[in-house]
């Protein structure tokens, strides 16, 4: 499934929820939808599946030669973040009438569910109502449900939440096995770290607007971070020492001999070193890529500055 998103806008009442956003998503790829509460996301989402239309604008959803102004159910997995199972019924039960209800003989149903419970380490759980498993199992479920019908389209919706570290890496290798089927996946997540093991390409929005997009190395390229070095010196320095020599220059201390500076993108990396060197004997200099979480809190921050009054 491909999916193009031309210039969509939407308003609720007094409240521009989505300004002009164009993007693409290619068929089989993880797509991740980021932003803080309020940024359109969920706007976007609602338009995707049909739930509202654009106000202007055009969606364009191409699957199997035909076309549709947005996906329709039929192809669509859906993990919403206000999750809808039946927590008196089993795992089982829940798993199995959801299938159905997509279409899929009983016969297929058990053997998808049985693919997935196994995946997930819940086969000794199936019989158990929903409600007696963990929040992480009961997530665990719900992802299952989401996929367990083959949708050309899933979407999902905060899949980390209530995950440990060690079901969140079972999360990271379950997107990347429905990426494997070509299943197409749009993401929204908060965890940074998650996001950028999986996503193909990702889209940054605040209130309403694009803020960055494309493949993780083009977002690097597009936000221009200030360069971070990372000193080890041998002897101890202060931070007092380091603004007498880099008066010019933001800095963050970690340790007594290790610190980063964050260089101004018209100073050379050569003279920084040249006035360490002045006065401290230099163990280790490093270059450090910012990661998501990084270009995201200071893509956010700028984006604010530039719509203030």
């Amino acid at each position: 499934m491909h999916i193009e998103v031309n210039t969509i806008e939407k308003a609720y009442a007094t409240v521009t929820a989505v300004r002009g956003v164009s993007f693409t998503i290619a068929s089989g790829e993880i797509f991740a939808l980021l932003g803080p509460n309020g940024a359109g996301k969920s706007s976007i989402i609602r338009m995707l599946v049909g739930m509202t239309r654009p106000d202007s604008g055009v969606i364009t959803v191409h699957h199997q030669k035909q076309e549709y102004d947005h996906v329709p159910r039929r192809y669509l997995g859906y993990l919403p973040e206000d999750r809808g199972l039946y927590p008196d019924k089993s795992v089982e039960k829940n798993l199995l009438y959801l299938a159905q209800l997509h279409g899929l003989s009983k016969a297929e149903a058990q053997q998808e569910m049985s693919h997935w419970l196994e995946i997930f380490e819940l086969s000794d759980r199936r019989k158990e109502d929903l409600k007696q498993l963990s929040k992480g199992n009961q997530q665990k479920v719900q992802l299952i449900a989401a996929v367990i019908h083959k949708p050309a389209l899933v979407i999902l919706d905060e899949p980390f939440s209530g995950l440990d570290p060690i079901n969140q890496e079972k999360v990271v290798g379950f997107l990347k096995t429905l990426r494997e089927k070509g299943m197409t996946v749009i993401l929204s997540a908060h965890q940074m770290a998650m996001v950028e093991k999986l996503a193909d390409r990702m889209l940054l929005m605040a209130k309403g607007q694009v803020v960055l997009a494309g493949t993780l190395a083009e977002i690097q390229q597009q936000a221009q971070p200030q360069p971070e070095v990372v000193v080890e010196t041998e002897q101890a320095v202060s931070s007092e020492q380091l603004a007498v020599l880099l008066p010019e220059m933001v800095f963050t201390q970690h340790t007594a001999t290790r610190f980063s500076v964050f260089l101004p993108t018209t100073t050379q990396l050569s003279g920084c070193l040249q006035q360490l060197l002045s006065q401290f004997s230099i163990r280790s200099v490093s270059m450090q890529n910012p990661d998501l979480h990084q270009l995201y809190l200071a893509a956010m921050a700028a984006h604010q500055q530039e719509v203030q009054p």
